[in-house]
């Protein structure tokens, strides 16, 4: 298959699609991590060149509700409908298998409720990140919380809270991996399990 992973410049998921044979590429404003096959630039350039699958990670800066702090300083507004737009450029792109990953956020009042929310535990990384994914003319991945008949499992056990911080009103909030302090840049990433799915589930 010839696959677009948009806006990831991790070539996480690339990576995973080249190392079942797929013809894969990265696209980002910012150069690949890994040296795979990558597009430096805007996804809108090359959205149209005959891809048979996009996995697009558009930018969650202004969309994600947890910057609810700043949801209404003033530029807010504009930058979130920009997003917004990049964001439906590539849902409406001329390609036959979409997914679209996304924290919950804008998208899903304005656009529409995602078709699956899954946890990066759910694929073995032990790690709490709600995503939201965005499906068109792909099925939701599977995963197994415990053996069956269908399939083995492939979840770890729910994360174990790493660091806490006190409320203001004196209580303790325990906290994840993902909220310990790594910045948006990091957790924007994607885990290898997630990844790992993606290639072996949709790469049909």
């Amino acid at each position: 298959m010839k696959v677009l992973v948009a806006c990831e410049e991790s070539q996480e998921v690339t990576a995973a699609f080249i190392a079942l044979g797929h013809d894969a590429m990265s696209c980002d404003l910012q150069p690949g991590a890994k040296g795979l096959p990558h597009y430096q630039g805007d996804v809108l350039d090359i959205i149209n060149d005959g891809w048979d699958l996009m996995i697009a990670h558009p930018p969650c800066t202004y969309l994600s509700y947890a910057a609810n702090h700043v949801w209404n300083k003033p530029g807010r507004a504009e930058l979130r409908e920009e997003a917004m737009r990049f964001f439906m450029a590539c849902a409406n792109a001329p390609i036959k298998k979409i997914a679209i990953e996304n924290p919950v956020g804008y998208p899903n009042t304005v656009y529409r409720k995602p078709d699956q929310i899954i946890q990066p535990y759910f694929f073995g990384d032990e790690a709490l990140k709600t995503t939201c994914l965005w499906l068109k003319g792909l099925p939701k991945l599977w995963y197994w919380k415990h053996d069956d008949l269908f399939g083995k499992r492939t979840a770890t056990e729910y994360p174990k809270a790493v660091y806490a911080t006190a409320r203001k009103d004196g209580t303790v909030k325990l906290r994840h991996w993902t909220e310990a302090g790594h910045g948006g840049y990091a957790r924007s990433k994607t885990f290898p399990g997630i990844a790992r799915a993606m290639a072996e589930q949709w790469g049909m």
